[in-house]
């Protein structure tokens, strides 16, 4: 497993980070006992960072996490890098951005409790608030950090003009973006300016939310508990469209003696502005599949290929809270 600082912060994280978002709720079931295993057996890859979040099921998912981590958590809490997200949460059955201070500090606390940690690693705010001042979701979390309850601070969901506004009360170590080789718009203004701010880049649904796995067929569905049943990106012609460019990508990674999810990761950790691809499983046995991607270095004639191959994808989005 290769190692990195996470921006400029003195935070030294596997280019593999555990991400937890799987254990809330919204991708199906999931048994228990294989999650803390996958947690468990992470370590044992020599993953060190972990993602999760207040709204991965208001507490399920930290606490999956939290319990799995319990030994070092106790004993060795150096050994081990947490971070979540705040900024969401739920009014009736709607899922709701709330960046307010009042929102975050109660998230702070609650997700503290539900990882059972004095203090957290990475805070990020989940989604752009349109409704609360930068200033006032900045200045609320630079004082968890003084309070000695945040390491450090970070942003997911930003873009370069709103990480430029919340810059202007306090500085971001760190953004969470969501980056694949079916959704790069990040390229354009978002690297760029974390690049030139210092600010650390963990990316999210490096292999398309599954897309990218090469394990689904024109015929996969998903249960109705999983988001992507409802999401256009895997159903229809476009989703027909993309798996066939997923089995022009195995060929790429065949001759490169990978699977092509581990190609998928190793392109983006290819891209000098990402620090790390945050990387889901729910047993141990997908994460073995996964982690050896961070010592993958694509040769260029496949760099060159894949950029060919991808020029016919349907481009494809994520959700969002409003569509969650």
């Amino acid at each position: 497993m290769k190692y990195t600082q996470l921006g400029q912060t003195s935070l030294q994280v596997s280019r593999i980070c555990h991400g937890t978002w799987q254990f809330g709720g919204d991708w199906g079931s999931f048994e228990q006992r294989e999650a803390q295993a996958a947690i468990r057996h992470a370590l044992d890859l020599g993953i060190n960072f972990f993602d999760t979040a207040q709204a991965y099921g208001f507490g399920a998912s930290e606490r999956v996490l939290g319990d799995a981590l319990r030994p070092e958590l106790k004993n060795q809490r150096d050994k081990v890098i947490v971070a979540t997200k705040g900024g969401l949460r739920m009014e009736g059955d709607k899922l709701l951005r709330d960046a307010s201070p009042k929102w975050l500090r109660q998230g702070v606390e609650q997700s503290l409790k539900n990882l059972g940690v004095d203090y957290i690693d990475l805070h990020q705010v989940h989604w752009p608030d349109p409704h609360t001042q930068s200033s006032e979701t900045a200045g609320a979390l630079e004082q968890f950090v003084k309070e000695g309850k945040v390491r450090y601070v970070g942003v997911s969901n930003y873009d370069a003009k709103q990480m430029a506004e919340f810059e202007k009360t306090r500085r971001i170590d760190t953004l969470q973006p969501p980056y694949h080789l079916f959704r790069r718009e990040i390229e354009e203004e978002i690297l760029p300016y974390c690049e030139n701010h210092g600010i650390g880049v963990l990316v999210y649904g490096p292999l398309a939310h599954g897309l990218l796995g090469g394990r689904y067929t024109p015929q996969t569905t998903f249960a109705a508990d999983d988001w992507r049943s409802k999401s256009r990106a895997f159903r229809g012609e476009g989703f027909k469209q993309n798996l066939r460019v997923v089995e022009r990508l195995k060929d790429v990674a065949k001759r490169q003696g990978i699977t092509v999810a581990q190609l998928a990761i190793a392109w983006v950790l290819a891209n000098p502005a990402v620090d790390v691809a945050i990387v889901g499983a729910r047993n141990p046995k997908q994460l073995e599949q996964t982690a050896p991607a961070a010592d993958v270095q694509l040769r260029e004639d496949s760099l060159r290929e894949i950029e060919q191959i991808i020029q016919d994808v349907v481009l494809t989005g994520g959700p969002t809270p409003e569509g969650m």
